[in-house]
């Protein structure tokens, strides 16, 4: 797919990816549920999730027709726009906001990360990291689709694995990592599914 032209070139404004919802540039969006989140959610019964950066949010309407409390963010109003409407009655789970200021209405169980860190540059990492930690309470979660391996430019912007590493394990440790398949083409042969638990003491 071209490139569209664009206007907004900072992913640190909103206006970057509500140009890119508005043109339906959008080669991040799987247009559906991945076979790694399904299998998570079939393992745990319902918990608190927290998912930042949700996009179209599939996820959260997953979540949400099997009565699981959570609540799916965005600081793009094109894209809490197009998740409201593609949830129908539980549009009411997403809102308009950003990450790095927002308190959930509950204490996070699992932050699901689906391109939320790769769409940071690099300049943010570290405020997602602390952030992460801030929200989730020692034994909680961040799960899910990282994307490893530097990249020229972005986004994505690709993290190698060490410097994940790095990033998480001041506040977390590693407790599962899986290979990933269906990846779509953006993605594809990059992104592992892991498991990250809040270090601390016991929750």
């Amino acid at each position: 797919m071209s490139d569209p032209s664009f206007e907004n070139r900072d992913p640190n404004s909103p206006g970057f990816w509500d140009e890119r919802f508005d043109q339906r540039f959008m080669p991040w969006d799987q247009s559906g549920v991945p076979e790694a989140f399904e299998a998570f959610v079939a393992s745990r019964a319902a918990q608190n999730v927290l998912i930042p950066g949700c996009g179209s949010a599939y996820e959260a309407l997953y979540l949400a027709v099997r009565g699981w409390p959570v609540r799916a963010i965005d600081f793009s109003p094109a894209a809490v726009e197009a998740a409201r409407v593609q949830l129908g009655v539980h549009a009411g789970v997403v809102e308009q906001a950003d990450f790095f200021a927002f308190e959930p209405p509950f204490a996070p169980d699992w932050i699901y990360e689906r391109a939320f860190l790769c769409a940071l540059p690099k300049t943010r990492w570290q405020d997602y990291a602390e952030r992460m930690a801030a929200l989730l309470r020692p034994g909680a979660q961040l799960a899910g689709f990282f994307f490893l391996g530097a990249t020229p430019k972005g986004p994505p912007f690709g993290i190698e694995r060490d410097e994940l590493d790095a990033l998480l394990t001041p506040h977390f440790e590693l407790v599962d990592e899986r290979a990933v398949s269906g990846s779509i083409p953006v993605f594809a042969g990059r992104e592992r599914w892991m498991t990250w638990r809040r270090i601390g003491a016991a929750a």
